[in-house]
């Protein structure tokens, strides 16, 4: 054997030593090591070595089957879901879409998180709900949300599409409207109040819902909650801002509010002083006010919605406790009202819609008679109407 081929054997039998050397000392990885090296891979982290509740982002790659099989199992996510919640129920019989066309929700669950509204334009609670609306809409509707407004109409002008868009445009709302007219969505959700909304997450859930006004920042932590949820289902690195919408809005003290909604038709007058909400009546100023006691005269038609005035220099008069009172009225032709408060003609209280003392109405809908600067008292509003042909549906008051 030549000094040659000596040499080279030895060579051969180091690079065997060192072979077996380094696989004595290989550490072999377990599945959640895979994963949380793609992690790392990623600029995510494992923390205390809990892996299994992250989710890969989608663009990841690795030839690894162990990696494929600790991927979080969406399966036993949504098993849990259903022991908390109820699924979401697709819009039913829309009438109307405004700054949209054809929507579903099967086209959002599985993409976005969505909040469904349900809410109608002569609704002074749903009006005060709004400018929160246009505030989360704005603020995550490029981070994978997006607002239904569900307009269930409470009267019947407000089943008009028209109506509904002239009153989308004055408040300012860009989100997606889908007219309710015949209330089949809100039968399939078994809702019963203005305003009311559902929230929706990426799995098709109702996980939060409230009904009215208040509790504003509790609904948009639960909306970031669902955003950074689906941020992580679809693997998105889209960061969810973490603070608190305060839209510059009237504040309403709701525990110094002390009179109802007060209906004016047949269909819901409970609390009407002088005679029955029946047919056509003529009915006497009483000599008694009291307080939250509806009280007409003149001569007034009743109808299910609505009581209309048959005789000029008709009257309302209702004592109420509040800050700012609203009516909901229409007329075929202008109407003037005149506005008395405690036997004054209205000034300094006087709200939006009432000039020189006085409201003239056509258009359908709600008028701000009494915006007190003072605060909150106990008042007599007295309404004197010119001639035939008001229609007055609801007092409503902040």
């Amino acid at each position: 054997m030549t000094q040659k081929n000596i040499v080279l054997i030895t060579i051969l039998i180091l690079i065997a030593g060192a072979i077996f050397y380094l696989q004595s000392e290989k550490v072999d990885m377990s599945p959640d090591d895979v994963v949380r090296q793609e992690l790392v891979l990623n600029g995510d982290s494992c923390e205390n070595g809990s892996c299994a509740s992250r989710t890969i982002p989608a663009n990841a790659t690795s030839s690894s089957s162990a990696l494929n099989s600790v991927l979080p199992d969406r399966q036993a996510i949504l098993k849990q879901k259903a022991t908390r919640y109820y699924p979401s129920v697709e819009i039913v019989d829309p009438k109307g879409f405004i700054n949209t066309g054809n929507i579903n929700l099967a086209s959002l669950v599985g993409k976005k998180v969505i909040l469904i509204d349900f809410w109608t334009f002569s609704c002074i609670n749903c009006i005060r709900t709004i400018p929160y609306l246009n505030a989360w809409y704005s603020k995550y509707k490029d981070k994978g949300f997006v607002i239904i407004g569900l307009h269930a109409p409470e009267f019947s002008f407000e089943r008009d599409y028209e109506n509904v868009v002239e009153h989308v445009r004055k408040y300012g709302i860009e989100y997606p409207v889908v007219l309710d007219n015949n209330f089949a969505t809100w039968n399939a959700y078994g809702n019963n109040s203005w305003p009311s909304k559902y929230l929706i997450d990426i799995d098709g859930f109702v996980i939060h819902h409230t009904i009215g006004e208040r509790r504003y920042a509790e609904t948009e932590q639960e909306i970031q909650r669902a955003l950074k949820e689906r941020a992580e289902a679809l693997g998105e690195n889209t960061e969810i801002p973490s603070d608190i919408a305060k839209p510059a809005v009237q504040n309403v003290d709701y525990g110094k509010i002390g009179s109802p909604e007060i209906y004016f038709g047949s269909a819901r007058n409970e609390f009407l002083g002088n005679g029955s909400p029946q047919g056509t009546q003529t009915l006497v100023y009483p000599s008694e006010v009291k307080l939250n006691k509806l009280y007409l005269s003149g001569t007034w038609k009743f109808d299910a919605q609505f009581t209309e005035n048959e005789s000029a220099d008709a009257k309302i008069v209702f004592r109420y406790r509040a800050k700012s009172v609203y009516i909901v009225g229409s007329a075929e032709n202008p109407v003037s009202l005149t506005i008395l408060r405690d036997g004054k003609p209205v000034d300094a209280e006087a709200g939006e819609d009432v000039h020189s003392g006085k409201v003239i109405v056509q258009e359908d809908r709600l008028y701000k008679l009494i915006d007190d600067p003072v605060g909150y008292g106990e008042h007599t509003l007295e309404i004197i109407i010119d001639k035939p042909g008001f229609k007055a549906f609801t007092f409503t008051f902040g």
